[in-house]
């Protein structure tokens, strides 16, 4: 059973920094990203990652998150820093088998595997 599990959410005070990540149970993931729902809002793409190492950024975190992955850890990561205010989300892991065009890769629909999500607070 495939399953991703995110943890390092909390509260920070804005300005401040936190890592995501993302344990996987399995290593065959063509393409990882990062989601974020506030609360009354859709579900939005933040960030993602290929099996090539190439990146995409919702224009809104550009140059403050950055997005990592460790296929020897079947690990997922994202760094945050220069948190705002509107950064305060649920934020969840998402994980696709099949290859996807990276113009997709911010699409909640591309992914078929979800984790729970870990909140992320700023204020």
């Amino acid at each position: 059973q495939v399953q991703l599990v995110e943890s390092g959410g909390g509260s920070v005070q804005p300005e401040g920094s936190l890592r995501l990540s993302c344990a996987a149970s399995v290593a065959s993931f063509y393409c990882m990203g990062w989601f974020r729902q506030a609360a009354g809002k859709e579900r939005e793409g933040v960030a993602a990652v290929d099996a090539d190492g190439t990146t995409r950024y919702a224009d809104s975190v550009k140059g403050r998150f950055t997005i990592s992955r460790d296929n020897a850890k079947n690990t997922l990561y994202l760094q945050m820093n220069s948190l705002k205010p509107e950064d305060t989300a649920m934020y969840y892991c998402a994980a696709v088998e099949g290859q996807i065009w990276l113009a997709r890769a911010l699409v909640r629909g591309a992914y078929n595997y979800w984790g729970q999500g870990t909140q992320v607070t700023v204020s």
